[in-house]
C-alpha cells in the first residue's frame, strides 16, 4: 500500500525531524510504502492539492507558521479548512507546542493532535491507527477531481465506467456522469482494490453488483443502461460474475 504523506511546517528543523520520525516508521510497515513531501510554504501545498491533482493520505500540519505579513498566526488551521473546502479528504493531523487550539481542530476533522516535541513511539503509535483507516477506506472509496474539487466517490455506486477516446465516463447509481481525464487502466488500479470490479474488452470496467442480466451480445446494467460485448468478451465475463457470486458464499 502507497501512502502519500505531506508535511508542511515553516521551521525546517522541525520538518526534518519530523521526516525522519515518519521514514523510520515506515520501517514497522513492510507492506506499505510512505511517499513524503514536504512543504516549507502553505501556498505550495494549497496549489498541489488544488492544481496538480496532489492527493496525499495524510497532511501533517504545523498549526503556527508565519502568514504573508510575518505575523505569528494559527495559519496551518486556516490551511486545513481551505484543504476541505477543496474537497480534500486527507487525514489531518496537527503539530504544535500547545494545546491551546485542540478544540478548533475538530471543526475541521482532524484526524489527531500531537505535541511537539515528537518522538518515534508517540508517532508510530498514531500511524498504526491512521494506517489501519486508510486501508479500511481505501476498500470503500476512491478520490477524483471534478470541477476544480477532490470529491470522494464510492466504490459501492459506481456502476460501470467508460473509455471515449482520451476521457474516462463514470456512471453511478444515481445517474451521475463523472468525467475524468485518466487512462482507462489508471482507473481500474483504483477501482480493482474491491473484487466487483472487472475489465469488460479495452473500453469497460464494470462492477459485478450492478449486473441484472447478460447474454452473448449485451450485459444490463441496474441504472438502465446497456453495455454492448465485444467478440469474445461474454464467456470470460460469465466466469468472473459466477466466481464473484460463489466466492461471496
Amino acid at each position: 500500500m502507497t501512502v502519500q504523506i505531506a508535511l508542511c511546517d515553516d521551521e525546517r528543523a522541525d520538518l526534518e525531524k519530523t521526516e525522519r520520525l515518519l521514514s523510520a516508521c515506515g520501517q514497522n510497515y513492510p507492506e506499505s510504502d510512505f511517499v513524503i513531501q514536504c512543504f516549507e510554504d502553505t501556498d505550495e501545498l494549497l496549489f498541489m492539492v488544488k492544481e496538480s491533482n496532489y492527493l496525499p493520505d495524510l497532511v501533517f500540519l504545523d498549526i503556527y507558521m508565519p502568514g504573508k505579513q510575518g505575523e505569528n498566526m494559527p495559519l496551518g488551521m486556516e490551511v486545513a479548512r481551505k484543504l476541505r473546502e477543496i474537497g480534500s479528504g486527507a487525514k489531518l493531523i496537527f503539530l504544535t507546542a500547545s494545546k491551546e487550539h485542540a478544540l478548533e481542530a475538530f471543526d475541521v476533522e482532524a484526524s489527531d493532535y500531537l505535541i511537539k516535541p515528537l518522538s518515534k513511539g508517540k508517532l508510530c503509535s498514531r500511524m498504526d491507527m491512521l494506517l489501519e483507516k486508510i486501508e479500511q477506506e481505501r476498500k470503500k472509496y476512491i478520490l477524483l477531481k471534478r470541477a476544480e474539487r477532490i470529491i470522494k466517490v464510492s466504490l459501492n455506486d459506481v456502476v460501470y465506467c467508460e473509455a471515449q477516446r482520451k476521457q474516462q465516463y463514470i456512471y453511478m447509481a444515481d445517474g451521475t456522469e463523472l468525467v475524468q481525464s485518466l487512462t482507462l487502466e489508471k482507473i481500474y488500479c483504483m477501482c480493482s482494490i474491491c473484487r466487483e470490479f472487472v475489465r469488460v474488452g479495452s473500453s469497460y470496467i464494470v462492477n459485478l453488483e450492478h449486473i441484472d442480466s447478460m447474454n452473448a451480445q449485451e450485459v444490463n446494467l441496474d441504472n438502465g443502461r446497456t453495455i454492448y460485448l465485444p467478440r469474445g468478451a461474454y464467456r470470460c465475463l460469465r466466469e468472473q460474475y459466477l466466481d464473484y457470486y460463489c466466492g461471496k458464499g
